[in-house]
């Protein structure tokens, strides 16, 4: 006769296996993904485009670690070969795994410059094409976003979060302006992305994950091309109102 763990006791299973993913699995992995991701393109000439398999690695092993499952949605809306900018939604530190782990697009993430100092990961992401962004004001910001609409145009996709960090309350937040900036700079495409389970596996507030399922929708395709750099907010309102829609579907 099978044993029938109390819902007190499954909490105590959930609590200790969060524990281990937390203070094991993650830093392990994340330590042997760096290490590899940098002999790969430092030794071995690995191109990012194919690197990028170290850290769809990392991110499923995380996943499958804490019991997460990743569902996606909507990817016949996209054009094989074609750069996009992606624009999701950001509930949680797990958004990032099920982006790396189970979108199966070739996309760069955008991020601040900071974390490049991070010893050893900071290294990784930027041999593996990660897209620096520098937050500060003034002239060097907008050089830091002309540099990446440049690679944009040239046929990098990439993946942002339009709210600038994690919602404290699950709920969408206004969007900022900055990857408007390198859409209409780039005449690339931006594209919603809704992310949903995230914020019900971990939060902001915790450090603690849930086992649970995320699911991935995908929108179709906002043009640019009738944007110019004044109707940086008016895009920005429209596509988190299209985000917004894909979240409540």
């Amino acid at each position: 006769m099978r044993a029938v763990i109390p819902k007190s006791g499954m909490n105590i299973i959930y609590f200790f296996r969060s524990v281990i993913v937390l203070l094991l699995v993650v830093p392990v992995i994340t330590v042997i993904t760096a290490l590899a991701v940098i002999f790969g393109v430092l030794i071995l000439r690995i191109k990012p485009a194919t690197i990028k398999m170290a850290p769809r690695v990392w991110s499923r092993i995380i996943a499958v670690a804490s019991g997460v499952k990743v569902r996606v949605e909507g990817m016949e809306n996209l054009e094989n070969g074609r750069p996009y900018i992606f624009a999701a939604n950001h509930q949680s530190q797990y958004d990032i795994f099920a982006l790396d782990g189970y979108f199966m697009v070739d996309f760069r993430w955008v991020a601040k410059k900071e974390l490049y100092r991070i010893p050893l990961v900071g290294h990784a992401m930027g041999l593996a094409g990660t897209v620096f962004i520098d937050r500060s004001k003034g002239r060097q910001a907008i050089k830091s976003l002309a540099e990446a609409a440049k690679r944009i145009a040239d046929g990098t996709s990439v993946v942002v979060f339009p709210e600038g960090t994690r919602s404290q309350d699950g709920k969408l937040q206004p969007f900022k302006s900055g990857a408007m900036y390198l859409a209409i700079k780039s005449g690339v495409d931006i594209v919603p992305l809704a992310i949903k389970g995230g914020f019900e596996i971990m939060p902001k507030s915790s450090f603690l994950t849930r086992p649970g399922n995320m699911v991935i929708r995908v929108g179709k395709p906002i043009a640019v091309s009738n944007f110019d750099q004044k109707q940086k907010q008016e895009l920005a309102d429209i596509l988190h109102d299209k985000v917004e829609a894909l979240m409540g579907e």
